[in-house]
């Protein structure tokens, strides 16, 4: 998951190899999400114009913004290491899981100091 501090995209939770730990916003696939503010299914990531690789390994990538009153504030983001490897049913249930993170961390944002890197 990726945390949103004003024009930049924080590494917050995450489990796997290291990642990149900020993303401009609108540069990447995570940025892109954040800046349009839809969830992309990206099935090759090395088609997708201005892909960031921080993961070499990785092949596909769905992302989903994470909104509070009409703006991003985070992005879940979850790679593959095939390509073409998130099934559309795949990617609507993390679109679920997304939908159910929301309120939480807005929750958490509301109890906690706001995030800064």
């Amino acid at each position: 998951m990726y945390l949103r501090d004003g024009d930049q995209l924080y590494l917050g939770p995450f489990m796997g190899k290291p990642a990149c730990t900020s993303i401009p916003l609108g540069t990447g696939v995570v940025g892109t999400c954040a800046r349009k503010q839809e969830a992309l299914l990206v099935p090759d990531v090395h088609a997708f114009a201005g892909h960031i690789a921080c993961d070499s390994d990785s092949r596909s990538e769905a992302v989903f913004p994470l909104m509070e009153d009409g703006t991003c504030i985070a992005v879940l983001d979850i790679d593959c290491l095939e390509t073409d490897g998130i099934s559309r049913r795949e990617f609507e249930s993390f679109r679920a899981i997304a939908g159910l993170l929301e309120p939480l961390l807005r929750q958490l944002q509301q109890q906690t100091l706001p995030f800064s890197a």
